[in-house]
């Protein structure tokens, strides 16, 4: 009674203290996912990239099965505010938490709260296609093995996808993309480049001038090998056998093959032949490809969208020192390339 009265009195006298920062949100326990599910029954999965690494095209393909739904960017893990912000305050904890909460049986809320909201959120979608596995397709350039690890915390129990493609190919789509919508970060270079290119494209295909600029190479060649070194370990170490990992490039060549096994491994009944034509069809549209002529067709028309080997005519020979010296390593790992000398 003593130290009641206390406490209450210094709350009086200088109000109630505030914590400044809030304890670790915990992971999901296998007690609090069984639970769970028994309200969101759906299989999840999630499809990862980095930015322009055709996550896009594997959204639309995947979802082609009868059994499977895709919706995308959630944006639940790879880009702020994240998921996590529901409940990341000292504030949250503190009403998730509180002692006189009979309904939180002694424990953080916070991770059955993150779940819930996501797993609406996806299974509403799914529930209106009539289909009961369910993803979310989300790339990212900035968080990457975080991103692995925050999926894990709320989704131990889902399976990751994660698609690649070759990081030369990456760094031309992202440019032009960045011209294409006249990004608010292009340098006075950037425009003068984009102006010239305009004029007379033919320099920027015979080697004689790059549309790059060392720095924009450096940055992207540099995240997208921490994104495929964080994201491979992580993915693995974390998700083992609920792990899946493609190339952009093998699904371009061959993609019923490597669409069936993606289906197999989501754990639908039956891959059947038809899907054949439905994927054909698919792959010959090109909704990227349209809205950017809309957008800036002076531009847009120098580039074929989503082909494989666009790097090779753009390319200057510094253009690939440079992306030699950064990552020429993973390419090799990748099997982009046999060894250094290209």
């Amino acid at each position: 009674m003593l130290s009641r009265f206390k406490s209450a009195a210094r709350i009086l006298i200088k109000g109630d203290p505030k914590k400044n920062k809030r304890n670790p949100i915990p992971d999901i326990t296998p007690e609090e996912v069984a639970e769970i599910k028994q309200f969101f029954p759906r299989e999840k999965f999630f499809i990862f990239g980095h930015a322009r690494s055709g996550t896009t095209l594997l959204m639309r393909l995947v979802r082609l099965h009868p059994e499977v739904h895709c919706n995308y960017q959630a944006h639940f893990f790879t880009r702020q505010p994240l998921l996590k912000s529901l409940v990341n305050t000292p504030e949250a904890e503190e009403w998730l938490t509180r002692k006189s909460n009979r309904w939180n049986q002694g424990v953080d809320l916070s991770p059955l709260v993150l779940r819930a909201s996501a797993d609406f959120i996806l299974e509403r979608d799914a529930a209106r296609e009539g289909k009961m596995i369910v993803g979310d397709k989300s790339p990212s350039s900035t968080i990457h093995g975080q991103a692995v690890r925050d999926m894990q915390a709320v989704y131990p129990d889902a399976k990751l996808i994660y698609i690649v493609r070759d990081g030369r190919d990456v760094l031309i789509s992202e440019r032009f993309r960045n011209f294409v919508e006249e990004s608010k970060f292009l340098t006075h270079e950037d425009k003068r480049i984009i102006a010239d290119l305009k004029v007379d494209s033919v320099p920027f295909t015979d080697g004689r001038r790059s549309i790059f600029n060392e720095a924009f190479i450096r940055r992207v060649a540099k995240g997208w090998v921490k994104n495929l070194q964080e994201t491979e370990d992580e993915g693995r170490r974390l998700f083992d056998g609920n792990y899946y990992g493609l190339r952009y490039e093998d699904l371009l060549q061959t993609p019923f093959d490597e669409m069936s096994k993606l289906w197999n491994f989501l754990g639908v009944k039956n891959v059947d032949i038809y899907l054949i034509e439905k994927i054909k069809a698919e792959m010959e549209s090109n909704p990227d490809e349209e809205w950017q002529a809309k957008r800036n067709e002076g531009i847009a028309s120098f580039l074929p969208k989503g082909q494989a080997g666009n790097w090779s005519r753009l390319f200057t020979e510094k253009d690939k020192s440079i992306f030699k010296e950064v990552a020429g390593e993973i390419l090799v790992k990748w099997k982009y390339e046999k060894d250094l000398n290209w």
